[in-house]
């Protein structure tokens, strides 16, 4: 035999054969569906959304061949428990379904054809090719119906396998099936992306039902992250005129008149307590790593600033340790002495005096986590000289090779608890609008909220409600010493992406930032990961804005989102769909420092607060 082709769909006999050489990965979604069909005749791919006494029910349509559709209906366990299809055979699903869309159907059937009620599976293998033996199609890779690219998949697989095969011929089988898998591998993971992000966002519609109708289709149509602002307003440019009006129309922005398009979402102000942001757009909190002895240095006046006059509602800096032992690596900036205070007021009145952004500081202890070389040097623990005694919940190390930290006693916490306290008193005086305490990316907070760090054995380890006590009292203490009228934020890892491990997961992060809100944190900064280099983070375009999706809806609080969000488009796309409140850029603010102004430049939008200097060569 030449060559064993694996098309067998789903199921794969040829998959589980040779499973010890493709290493499947098999994971099922939490919603249920069955694939039906109708003999109604249907034009174009169709969502129907309905909801009963049960729960929400969505359908996706699409013609089939003539005179016959698919009608695929989807629902989340707890409703098809309730109304009694995890009981039903295929004649009782059939009947129920007809009468939930009956008008839809328009006395049309449906079909049945082995439609049982499954949960949706993502394959995923290690490698689709070993020996003389490949995978293709379903059987290496799916990707959820929502986003109508299965078979798409499989019919670029085999047009890429005959390419191979005919570019080596028979006598190099392995190596046309390793440059079948390298010419398609990138593309798959793509789609698969794409995919598991509609799929997750059907799983979860009812959060976004009651939204205003043309917002609501805004949000399915850009729920993949494939589709944007820029290209959706090319191909429905009523719908997103539509929706940019409404956007204008309740949140502060001049709406205009008929025919003349509004200011995009992005150049909308926010008002936080006694502060406004006159923009959503947000440069986040990036290490320089430049400064001496915690004092910020030109390099820091001239990075702020420069974004500051780029437009940016509101601009941070970096993460600033409460004391010395607090800081990352020896060029981190911190605020715990008067020279340090003093510089960072320069840099806050240099922004007042020639910008109209708003100044935020990222207060941080690095925890296990410090006591590192810059990252131009290797970005590892320092040995021996000009090193310090890290601290963490416990004394276990951050990774294989990292000194042991020393495990914070009650007196130690308090002691810490009151350099943030002393921090933020300096940061009030520095003038800064905004503070924000990092408890992300494994730093001292976030390794208290872990419970994959965090195994402590009293009240500050254990449950979720244990392991929070620390933060909150950080929290609760900072905003007592913070201004009233200023906001507090706080950043947090919304998950340790650890499948199949205790870690943090999205609905503690839910619970996370509703203990926040209830300690007088006013925006909850949404990331993930950095608690333990287990992580298998899947990175990618704003990989991280779900998180801040769920956050926002379900513990009805004010969320920013922030991760690998590239540009003022895809800002645009975040706020108009709902998905959070403010967008916090870093990588993208590096290439562009004049994002926003831009963007209002494009937009020819009046209201943006142009630099004085920059007036006499406004383009327009």
């Amino acid at each position: 035999m030449d060559l064993l082709v694996g098309a067998d769909g789903v199921q794969s006999v040829v998959r589980s054969t040779f499973a010890e050489r493709f290493h499947p990965d098999v994971r099922l979604g939490t919603a249920r569906f069955t694939w039906l069909g109708t003999t109604l005749p249907l034009a174009a791919f169709t969502f129907i959304f309905r909801e009963n006494e049960h729960g929400l029910f969505t359908v996706h349509a699409y013609p089939f061949e003539q005179g016959l559709s698919t009608f695929i209906v989807e629902c989340d366990e707890t409703t098809w428990t309730r109304a009694g299809l995890n009981t039903a055979d295929e004649a009782t699903t059939a009947a129920y379904v007809e009468r939930l869309f009956a008008d839809h159907l328009r006395g049309h059937r449906l079909l049945t054809n082995k439609s049982i009620w499954r949960r949706f599976p993502v394959v995923r293998n290690a490698t689709w090719h070993a020996d003389n033996v490949v995978l293709l199609g379903d059987a290496a890779h799916t990707a959820h119906f929502s986003i109508g690219s299965g078979t798409k998949l499989a019919m670029e697989d085999a047009i890429a396998l005959a390419e191979a095969l005919r570019g080596r011929g028979a006598a190099d089988v392995p190596g046309a099936l390793a440059a079948y898998e390298a010419a398609r591998s990138k593309d798959v993971a793509r789609i698969q992306r794409a995919a598991k992000v509609s799929q997750a966002w059907f799983e979860d519609a009812a959060r976004y039902v009651n939204q205003e109708p043309d917002a609501f289709v805004f949000n399915l149509m850009t729920r993949s992250q494939r589709i944007t602002w820029g290209n959706l307003a090319k191909r429905d440019p009523a719908l997103v005129e539509r929706v940019a009006r409404r956007w204008a129309e309740t949140h502060g922005l001049p709406a205009g008149a008929a025919g003349t398009p509004p200011p995009p979402p992005l150049l909308a102000p926010l008002t936080l307590r006694g502060v406004t942001l006159l923009n959503r757009v947000v440069v986040s909190p990036m290490c320089q790593y430049s400064a001496v002895e915690g004092v910020p240095q030109e390099w820091h006046l001239v990075h702020l600033g420069s974004r500051a006059v780029g437009g940016a509602g509101l601009v941070f800096g970096e993460a600033t340790g409460v004391s010395p032992e607090a800081r990352i690596t020896h060029g981190c900036t911190g605020l715990w002495n008067d020279a340090q205070e003093a510089a960072w007021k320069r840099i806050v009145d240099f922004v007042h005096r020639e910008s109209a952004s708003k100044l935020g500081l990222q207060l941080c202890h690095a925890g296990r986590k410090g006591s590192c070389t810059l990252p131009w040097e290797g970005d590892r623990p320092i040995v021996g000289a000009g090193s310090w005694t890290t601290v963490g919940p416990t004394t276990e190390p951050f990774a294989t090779g990292w000194p042991a930290p020393q495990a914070l006693t009650r007196n130690d916490l308090e002691r810490v608890r009151e350099e943030f306290v002393a921090s933020t008193r300096r940061a009030a005086r520095a003038g800064f609008d905004v503070l924000e305490l990092h408890a992300a990316h494994g730093y001292l907070l976030s390794s208290f909220l872990s419970p994959v760090v965090n195994t402590r054995t009293d009240a500050y380890g254990g449950s979720l409600e244990n392991r929070l006590h620390f933060p909150l009292e950080v929290v609760s203490a900072v905003r007592a010493a913070w201004p009233a009228e200023r906001p507090l934020f706080v950043r947090i890892s919304a998950s340790d992406w650890l499948e199949g491990e205790a870690g943090m997961t999205p609905a503690d992060a839910v619970e996370v930032a509703r203990a926040l809100a209830g300690e007088g944190c006013d925006v909850v900064d949404v990331s993930s990961g950095g608690n333990t280099p287990r992580s298998a983070v899947e990175y990618g375009r704003m990989y991280q804005v779900p998180f801040a999706d769920r956050i926002r809806h379900e513990a009805g609080v004010t969320v920013m989102a922030v991760g690998g969000v590239p540009d003022a488009d895809h800002i645009n796309t975040i706020l108009a769909a709902g998905r959070a409140d403010l967008v916090a850029v870093a990588r993208g603010h590096l290439l562009n420092p004049y994002l926003t102004l831009q963007a209002a430049s494009a937009a020819r939008f009046d209201g943006f607060a142009w630099p004085r200097q920059y007036r006499p060569a406004r383009p327009f």
